[in-house]
């Protein structure tokens, strides 16, 4: 676990989700499901998809942009820019060098560049944001975005129906004494890491008609699997984390997870004994938008004013690897 000596917090959020809306029957006529089927296996009724020119640095940029207004600062004031991605528009450069130029940051003495735990990103972003803002001052920016939708293979039920497209953002300063972002802790099970994968298009099977016509740049994840060793494993690992933080379950007012689905988000409710907690959703109408599902659940939970001075909220995240974060802050 990793204390947080420095008192840095969370100044604002934002997000920013395409204004494409995709129907259940849209996304699932292809892949042989209907609405009712979608409904009744992920609790997803909806999920926003990008324009074809649309790229994964336009909806960071939108949500960085959302996270400063809020902050109530510029972008010339950041000093770090991080951004949580497993869909970046391009293998190079880093995605974060798109969203600082499409910020127009002025200066050259920012640290920018792009951070990969899949689903969990974010939470791996906003530590990576602390711990530089800590050392260096200044402002940063922990962005979670991901365009899925340029990697599902539409005849695939089990993922397809899965994704949306989207952005989150929060910028991280100095704070007073007491509120911040107080403790995080991480998990790796590199035993399973065809768990959740794109095998093709790396340099262990680049890119061509080969990997192409058999389907290797497609998203693959066996969810049946993942939704059991999540329900195994996170309740303990949550339970150790607040233990180790001096945290009482009843303390947690808010836990807001990674949105993978919602019958699954339902199961590890139940299982997380946090009697005062609200657990936020945004799966129904955003559906899992990968690294970007945190920041964009906490934007929407700020802007609903359902956060409160003081609050203790718990971050949960869970991604390909198979990574699991946890972060509490104190709002």
């Amino acid at each position: 676990m990793r204390e947080h000596a420095t008192p840095v917090a969370v100044l604002g959020t934002g997000s920013c989700a395409p204004d494409r809306v995709v129907s259940n029957a849209e996304v699932g006529a292809p892949a042989g499901v209907d609405d009712a089927w979608i409904v009744r296996k992920t609790a997803i009724r909806e999920r926003r998809w990008a324009e074809p020119d649309q790229a994964t640095s336009d909806l960071a940029t939108g949500a960085a942009r959302r996270a400063l207004e809020a902050a109530g600062i510029t972008a010339d004031q950041l000093s770090t820019i991080v951004v949580a991605t497993s869909t970046p528009d391009q293998q190079q450069p880093a995605t974060a060098a798109f969203v600082h130029r499409n910020l127009g940051v002025s200066g050259t003495e920012v640290a920018a560049f792009d951070v990969n735990a899949v689903c969990a990103g974010f939470v791996y972003a906003l530590d990576v944001v602390h711990a530089l803002v800590s050392r260096s001052g200044g402002y940063g920016l922990a962005i979670g975005a991901d365009v899925y939708s340029r990697i599902l293979d539409p005849a695939d039920a089990r993922s397809v129906v899965l994704f949306g497209d989207g952005a989150g953002a929060a910028v991280v300063g100095p704070a007073g004494c007491g509120r911040g972002v107080r403790t995080s802790a991480f998990h790796f099970y590199s035993d399973m890491t065809e768990l959740i994968q794109v095998p093709g298009g790396g340099s262990r099977r680049p890119y061509d008609p080969a990997t192409h016509d058999a389907g290797l740049h497609y998203f693959r994840m066996d969810g049946r699997t993942a939704r059991e060793f999540a329900g195994a494993t996170v309740p303990g690992l949550v339970k150790q984390f607040l233990h180790d933080s001096d945290v009482l379950p009843s303390d947690v007012a808010h836990v807001i997870p990674h949105q993978p689905n919602g019958v699954m988000l339902d199961e590890l409710a139940a299982k997380l004994d946090l009697p005062n907690a609200t657990l936020h959703r945004t799966v129904s109408e955003f559906g899992n938008t990968g690294s970007a599902s945190i920041p964009l659940t906490l934007d929407r939970a700020a802007r609903s004013g359902a956060l409160r001075r003081g609050d203790q909220i718990l971050l949960v995240g869970m991604g390909g690897g198979v990574s699991i974060g946890l972060t509490l802050v104190e709002w």
